[in-house]
Formats: C-alpha cells, sequence, structure tokens
C-alpha cells in the first residue's frame, strides 16, 4: 500500500499492517451528503457508515488499516428508523443504521473518489 518512500516510513511509523477481513466488513462505505464534505473539507473528518456490532476500537483500527492514515478521533451515531410516506397511498420505512464521523490526523488526507 506504501507507494513512495515517505509512505513507507509513515507506515512504519504507526504500525499500519494490511487489512483483514473483519477491517473490512467493519467499514461498509462512506456517507456522502453535503455536511459530511464540508466536515471533510474543513475539519478533515470522514463520515461512514459501519457495521451494527463494532466498537469504537474497531472502528479505528479498521480505518487505519484500509486508508493507511493516523486516526486522532472516533465518534459514533446510531441513526434510527424513519417511517415514511409517498402521498397518501405508499407507506414504507428507511432503515437505521451506524455512523462514525472519524477525525484524521493534520497533514493526512484521504480521497474516497478514486479512480
Amino acid at each position: 500500500m506504501a507507494r513512495t518512500k515517505k509512505d513507507a516510513v509513515t507506515a512504519i511509523k504507526h504500525n499500519f499492517s494490511k487489512p483483514t477481513v473483519r477491517d473490512l466488513e467493519v467499514i461498509k462505505y462512506p456517507r456522502i451528503t453535503e455536511k459530511s464534505m464540508s466536515l471533510m473539507q474543513d475539519q478533515n473528518k470522514v463520515s461512514i457508515v459501519v457495521c451494527e456490532d463494532a466498537n469504537k476500537t474497531e472502528i479505528k483500527l479498521a480505518f487505519q488499516r484500509i486508508f493507511q492514515v493516523k486516526v486522532t478521533d472516533v465518534k459514533i451515531l446510531n441513526v434510527k428508523a424513519k417511517e415514511t410516506t409517498r402521498g397518501t397511498r405508499y407507506k414504507g420505512t428507511l432503515s437505521g443504521f451506524k455512523k462514525a464521523v472519524v477525525s484524521v490526523a493534520e497533514g493526512e488526507a484521504i480521497d474516497l473518489f478514486k479512480d
């Protein structure tokens, strides 16, 4: 995963290792909204949807292994399911999920929109 000599030194310094299968199960996908994009640009934070049974330590280690960056803080939110209606005829529910807001150390960046 280390692309340059500087990246290799950073990986050794922060003790990054290869991601495991559990790491890929813990982090599902990024949550892309206007608010999350402004957090990413202004405060260097990333909003991701995680596994329901993951805790802060698991999320931090998985994020560090997958993206090869140093994580400074992790905050977790449980988003509850909501009932919706479309007009008067169609009723349904939006499923709930667990979201984590991960703070990345200054000087490090994550590119979620790679080719």
